[in-house]
């Protein structure tokens, strides 16, 4: 069973569907995905201060790249981590960004108690406006999603690369990869009710009122089980952080089913790379802040047995902030009998329908 809670929002009070079980570290939970929108506070920066996964890996990669040289760290916070970090590791000079304003005051206020502040420069502002000189030789950003480009990190670091970094530069992290496999919602939260974990509702809020009014938010799902897997995962969206860097793509993958059971959306999850021959951070498989993300497909569940195919192509065209990206899922499911069942979602980072889909008209139940 769950509950139903009353919050906030622009202009009027809004019902969600709660879970009222337990919350513990290793149970499965539902939220809104909350990294790529400006309402971080000491618990999710902790959660990223703290995830042993990630900072080793980003660790690593400035002890190899840092020394001597010149850092960019974009998206710096209220810790200013990885500038700090790059200076440990040999850095000559950081310059940290930061475009939380709250976070940048955090920031500066900090300045004083490091060691090395006089090779710290700590500027306020959206990296793709600001303007600087001399360029770095090192780009550190951790403004990877979940969902890996949802953060904005392909025109931010797109942009970082051209205005930014000399040339030949380098970029922390390497690679970032979304992988897909076919789910159903409901065996993501085994023995629980589909509703959102009452932990997540203030961060539910704060979204909501930062756009202005509601809007369907992806679903976050924290430690689904592995067993739940329908097919096996498959790359749909690519960061090439080093490379050929695309700020908007299509890629369209063929998920073979490999177990009966039923579909009703894909599951993706992070792959993330910070050197180019280290094994890969997964987040479905690893304990990291990064979580899995649910995209529904179809209201009503679909059988599938071994060997049907869920064909899923994947979109992104950034938004009218010129940063984020807005995501469209297109998908056909094509079944051992000749059937051919057709689902989409359209995934814009902000605005955009409400209640749209069978899943969000139940978690936000009319009054």
């Amino acid at each position: 069973m769950s509950d139903i809670q009353q919050i906030e929002v622009p202009g009027h009070s809004l019902g969600v569907r709660v879970d009222p079980g337990p919350e513990r570290e290793d149970r499965p939970a539902l939220w809104p995905s909350v990294g790529e929108y400006p309402i971080y506070d000491p618990f999710l920066y902790t959660t990223m201060t703290t995830d042993d996964e990630r900072n080793h890996r980003f660790h690593t990669a400035l002890e190899r790249l840092a020394p001597g040289r010149r850092i960019l760290d974009i998206g710096t916070g209220q810790d200013l981590l990885w500038a700090r970090e790059g200076l440990q590791a040999g850095a000559r000079h950081a310059l940290a960004i930061e475009v939380i304003e709250a976070a940048f005051h955090k920031a500066a206020a900090s300045l004083p108690a490091i060691t090395s502040q006089d090779r710290i420069t700590l500027l306020l502002g959206e990296s793709t406006s600001l303007r600087f000189a001399p360029r770095a030789d090192v780009c550190v950003a951790e403004i990877i999603g979940s969902l890996a480009g949802a953060e904005g990190a392909a025109a931010v670091l797109a942009d970082a690369r051209a205005r930014h970094l000399e040339p030949g530069g380098l970029v922390i992290p390497h690679r970032a990869v979304s992988l897909a496999a076919a789910v159903r919602l409901s065996d993501l939260l085994p023995e629980q009710p589909v509703a959102f974990a009452e932990s997540s509702l203030p961060y539910l809020r704060n979204i909501f009122d930062w756009h202005g009014s509601p809007f369907d938010v992806r679903l976050r799902v924290e430690n689904p089980p592995a067993d739940a897997l329908l097919s096996e995962g498959a790359p749909v969206e690519v960061l090439e952080f080093n490379g050929d860097l695309q700020t908007q793509q299509s890629t369209t993958t063929r998920l073979v089913i490999t177990r009966p059971g039923l579909v009703d959306g894909v599951l993706t999850w992070l792959n993330l790379w910070c050197l180019p021959d280290e094994e890969p951070l997964d987040a479905l498989r690893m304990k990291t802040n990064w979580a899995t993300i649910y995209l529904p497909l179809f209201d009503c569940p679909l059988p599938v047995e071994p060997g049907d195919v869920l064909e899923v192509t994947l979109a992104t065209a950034l938004s009218d902030d010129g940063v984020h990206p807005d995501y469209q899922l297109n998908a056909a499911l094509h079944t051992a009998d000749g059937q051919r069942h057709r689902g989409s979602l359209a995934s814009p980072h902000h605005g955009g329908a409400f209640r749209s889909r069978a899943i969000y008209r139940a978690l936000f139940p009319a009054s």
